[in-house]
């Protein structure tokens, strides 16, 4: 687990960027606090920070060159079966001089070229520059469990892990409004767009070539969705196909030359996970975050009662509320894209801690988007089947939108879920979607904008980016159709990128079984009523690990990893707000947003009816913090 950056300069002026590689590189050093390489040549420049994994030793630093020194290799992530790949290319020939899964990529991509993707087994980030044909190749994972952003002018082509080492080359730092506009709906940027319109991500399951002043972008994977082939007879039968694959994943992430061990929040994804750890690994160590003075949130009797089933070696961090005013700063500092999903502030001190006794941890993430497992999903279910009750709530659409509503506690948290759930059930399936995947609607966030923002908000583009973004969800859409859409877009732009980013702060790699791509492969194969019906979601795993488990896991409700906002912005972090990232003064010397509108805001903060105000707030308190940090300085 690693930070890459590199440029390709095609002319005198981009190769004035090349002074930039060594702070670009530096840039990246939490990724990986272990190594510090860099490799220049007369245009190229390839800078990597390692987290040493598999084969710690100086041998398999980066940039890694082959034995001719043509090609040479800059990577972030692990290839969970490099040694099936490794004996594969002992047996044509093929030498080795490290026991690094880096070496078996770089030689197995001179020998296959684009072709090897499809042989990897796990998740990465990589760059190979061929020297005597003077291109790049660069890859991206299947899903996006690690990032990559790149930026391509007449002059020259960077890329890195992360915008804070693209911005070291001294870009020019235009924020594009659509994607500013998308962001404060969503809470976060949905790839390929960034915040700046010159920066792009690389889409999940894509590579790109970089030769001279041209850029090629090429997808080499696809979940097999369109045209699905149930491939079991049965209910039983893929229970035991999924007990096997998600068995052969974990064991498949235990490799590592550090210590490893395992997130558990005791819901049912992370404790699956655990189960099948500790079968083949003694001793495995598991870590939980608890709210010490928020109960309503707080789920660790339940990771207790997992760890004590399968006999880890348990820690839990129990925060306080003055905890996470703690370390707010340190996590806002690192955000270096506007991203305001709130539960990163725990992630991150679940990470920090983590990283005090493990360098790699597995984690559940990935279940909930492949098996239904949201409150959405049961909404979405009920909504393309509604019966009586669905009827009733959505006819009292107006009484709920009068009454008191937040996720403070479960009495308001039930109402704020029946108004959404009424006014999205006015709505076309993609609009429904949409509602229900973002915090603010359309016309919400226009009226923020101030007159001049409006101006640079271009109607067209965003119509076609939501349109892309939707496609999936037809008229009569499915069960399957909303999970493939969650895939494309919640899961690598929201999930995944909170779990790289706030463990990556923290220098931990996190490994997701879930999200091997047989098992993904294989739940897309299986009908809609396999994974959520009127009574269960993710019903084939909870069947499937019904008898390792304990049962008390079972018929409880699911909270989500949240953290207490609401108390915490009206208590701890009140200045923050009121004095100083949403002042009128900031406001109207940044010249983005209608005061007016921030205004009430914040005045609905304060009311006895908040609804999702707190998202909505933590949104513009990343972006103000962001742009204070980034743009204005």
């Amino acid at each position: 687990m690693c930070g890459i950056t590199g440029i390709f300069a095609f002319n005198l002026v981009g190769k004035f960027n090349l002074i930039n590689i060594t702070a670009a590189t530096s840039a990246l050093q939490k990724r990986g606090p272990d190594n510090q390489g860099i490799y220049t040549d007369n245009f190229v420049g390839l800078g990597h920070r390692r987290l040493s994994i598999i084969d710690t030793s100086a041998i398999a630093n980066q940039p890694m060159w082959d034995d001719e020194n043509r090609y040479c290799i800059i990577f972030n992530g692990e290839i969970f079966n490099f040694q099936l790949l490794k004996q594969t290319l002992l047996n044509i020939g093929i030498s080795f001089s490290t026991d690094s899964d880096t070496e078996v990529l770089l030689k197995l991509y001179i020998l296959e070229k684009e072709n090897c993707l499809n042989k990897l087994n796990g998740f990465f980030a990589f760059c190979i520059y061929d020297k005597h044909e003077q291109t790049f190749f660069i890859a991206r994972d299947r899903y996006g469990i690690k990032p990559l952003l790149y930026l391509f002018d007449e002059d020259k082509f960077i890329f890195a892990s992360e915008m804070k080492a693209i911005l070291k080359y001294g870009i020019e730092k235009q924020i594009d409004f659509t994607s500013l506009y998308t962001y404060l709906q969503l809470n976060y940027i949905p790839a390929p767009n960034t915040i700046f319109g010159s920066v792009k991500k690389l889409m999940p399951g894509h590579y790109l070539k970089v030769n001279s002043k041209q850029l090629s972008v090429s997808s080499y994977y696809s979940i097999p969705y369109s045209n699905i082939q149930h491939s079991v007879s049965s209910y039983d039968q893929s229970k035991e196909k999924l007990k096997n694959l998600l068995e052969t994943s974990v064991q498949r992430r235990l490799v590592a030359d550090v210590p490893l061990g395992s997130f558990l929040s005791g819901g049912i994804d992370s404790s699956v996970v655990t189960g099948l750890a500790s079968r083949h690994k003694k001793n495995l160590h598991t870590f939980s975050i608890g709210f010490r003075d928020e109960k309503f949130f707080d789920e660790t009797e339940y990771a207790h009662l997992v760890a004590n089933h399968f006999k880890t070696e348990h820690t839990v961090f129990s925060l306080t509320n003055d905890n996470l005013y703690e370390h707010v700063h340190s996590i806002l500092d690192y955000i270096d894209e506007p991203f305001a999903d709130s539960s990163a502030i725990a992630v991150y001190i679940l990470s920090r801690e983590t990283r005090k006794h493990a360098t790699v941890a597995l984690s559940g993430d990935g279940a909930d988007e492949l098996l239904a497992g949201y409150n959405k999903h049961a909404a979405f279910l009920k909504s393309f089947h509604p019966g009586i009750k669905e009827n009733i709530v959505t006819a009292l659409s107006p009484i709920w939108n009068m009454m008191p509503a937040s996720r403070n506690n479960s009495l308001t948290n039930k109402l704020r879920q029946l108004d959404r759930f009424a006014n999205g059930m006015k709505l076309s399936a993609a609009e429904r979607y949409w509602k229900w995947a973002g915090y603010a609607g359309e016309n919400e966030v226009t009226a923020l904008f101030n007159n001049s923002s409006r101006e640079k908000f271009l109607p067209a583009e965003y119509a076609e980016l939501k349109k892309e973004l939707l496609k999936n969800i037809p008229a009569k859409a499915s069960i399957n159709d909303v999970l493939y859409t969650d895939m494309q877009l919640v899961l690598p732009n929201d999930m995944l990128t909170k779990v790289d980013l706030m463990s990556m702060a923290n220098g931990l790699e996190v490994r997701v079984p879930f999200l091997d791509y047989e098992v993904v492969n294989f739940i897309f194969s299986l009908p809609d009523n396999f994974k959520i019906d009127s009574s269960i979601r993710k019903k084939v795993l909870q069947d499937t690990f019904r008898e390792m488990l304990p049962a008390e896991l079972y018929n409880r409700p699911k909270k989500g990893f949240e953290v207490p906002l609401l108390k915490w912005f009206r208590n701890e972090m009140k200045s923050l707000i009121i004095d100083d990232l949403l002042s009128k003064n900031l406001i109207e010397e940044q010249g983005i947003f209608n005061y007016a509108e921030i205004e009430k805001l914040k005045k609905q903060l304060f009311s006895t009816n908040p609804g999702d105000i707190h998202a909505r707030i933590w949104g513009l308190i990343v972006f103000q913090w962001w742009w204070k940090k980034y743009i204005r300085s």
